[in-house]
């Protein structure tokens, strides 16, 4: 591998192993995300004309520190006029003792979870709050979060821009919150592990390099905060939910790396430990007396378990379960997912009807799935020319290569 090459795959390596640390320690320092990933990004940018020239060095998260160190002292600079020079002096020094220590320190301290907490804060939208956290903590750009939201990338770099704006300009502490402040801020740092590991779990091998390794760190943020908050059901519910969930990766793919569907996974390849750490966590949730969605999303994943297990062909708690979540979030996704489990307890039509009625709602437009679900829920009821031109959009939806060829594969098999 020549040195470009090499410095790259140094940097992509990084990138994917790092960014958030990095991005959260320099932001504590500087008390402005944006000012943070910009100097991150110019970090890397030198990086890569650097190391080709000079090698890769020893440590490469600190090189990428101390270059990005001054990279947002000289922006601090020039942002200087019209701001009080006592305040960014003050800034100044802190971030050059902090870098200093944790350079010293030869490990950079983790703030992921500070950071998180930070843009939980209660002068940030809440509707802006999980995918700022995305983008902050974990580099995940405009188009990939608005996906995960259902929402155009244009409105969301706005809406992110805006809320990093909001950060400076209120001063937000960039710390972990005290109890009494938790609460408030909990549900927002939630759904931002949940929507990370979820865009992981999309890419199940790993193929995609801006969803890679997304579920190791969601998952790891996710115990962090259980550790962190064990008298919080939700937060055991949400890891409960995630390690029931990873449990199945084995089994999403056979040998040839084609898309197995729940119903036809080799129950022998499930990781029957992190399926049992993942009952003990809900276990310990439900004693907690407060039922919420990640807890009732961990209960769903058990029921799926159980029935395969079992052999159960009764879909009745899986769509009670789906009933209270849907009464609870009010997901459009919930009410699709409510309405497969439907067909299994009385049949296509009905799921068919309740498929029909959610087609008003924008969202679900360019939603993969919800074609995915009509198209085979139309196959049922032997409506095969709309099965077919539905599994068309599903198909033309589909990013994953198995998906659309497992889509494909059930198109192929419509009587014509």
């Amino acid at each position: 591998m020549n040195g470009a090459a090499q410095a790259r795959s140094t940097a992509d390596a990084v990138a994917r192993r790092s960014y958030g640390k990095l991005v959260a320690f320099l932001a504590a320092a500087m008390r402005d995300v944006a000012a943070a990933e910009d100097a991150l990004s110019e970090a890397f940018a030198a990086a890569l004309a650097d190391w080709p020239l000079n090698g890769c060095p020893a440590n490469p998260e600190a090189w990428l520190l101390t270059v990005a160190r001054r990279k947002g002292i000289d922006g601090i600079r020039r942002r200087r006029s019209g701001e009080a020079a006592a305040v960014q002096l003050q800034i100044l020094a802190e971030l050059d003792a902090a870098t200093s220590t944790a350079m010293d320190d030869t490990a950079i301290p983790d703030r992921r979870l500070a950071l998180l907490f930070a843009c939980a804060h209660p002068a940030i939208d809440a509707g802006i709050r999980a995918p700022l956290m995305l983008q902050a903590v974990l580099g995940l750009d405009a188009k990939t979060i608005a996906s995960a939201f259902l929402a155009s990338p244009d409105a969301m770099g706005k809406r992110l821009g805006r809320a990093k704006q909001k950060i400076r300009q209120a001063g937000i502490r960039f710390a972990i919150p005290a109890r009494d402040e938790l609460a408030g801020r909990l549900a927002g740092v939630l759904d931002a592990i949940y929507a990370a590991f979820a865009e992981g779990w999309s890419d199940p091998g790993g193929t995609d390099v801006i969803r890679r390794d997304l579920t190791a760190e969601a998952l790891f943020l996710a115990g962090l905060v259980a550790g962190l908050l064990p008298q919080e059901p939700e937060a055991l519910g949400l890891l409960a939910c995630m390690l029931h969930a990873e449990a199945r990766r084995r089994a999403r793919r056979n040998a040839d790396g084609d898309y197995v569907p729940l119903a036809e996974q080799d129950v022998a390849l499930w990781d029957a430990a992190m399926i049992d750490e993942a009952e003990a966590l809900l276990l310990r949730a439900s004693v907690l007396g407060h039922i919420g969605r990640y807890q009732l999303e961990a209960a769903l994943q058990s029921a799926h378990v159980e029935r395969r297990r079992s052999g159960r062909t009764d879909w009745t708690p899986e769509v009670q379960i789906y009933d209270a979540l849907l009464a609870l979030s009010g997901s459009p996704v919930v009410a699709l997912n409510r309405a497969l489990a439907i067909a299994e307890l009385q049949g296509p039509h009905a799921a068919l009807e309740i498929v029909d009625s959610l087609a008003a709602d924008g969202r679900l437009v360019d939603y993969q799935p919800y074609w995915a679900a009509r198209a085979a829920l139309l196959a049922r009821t032997h409506a095969y020319p709309e099965a077919r031109a539905a599994f068309d959009i599903a198909i033309g939806l589909a990013s994953d290569p198995a998906i659309r060829r497992f889509l494909q594969g059930r198109q192929a098999i419509l009587p014509r």
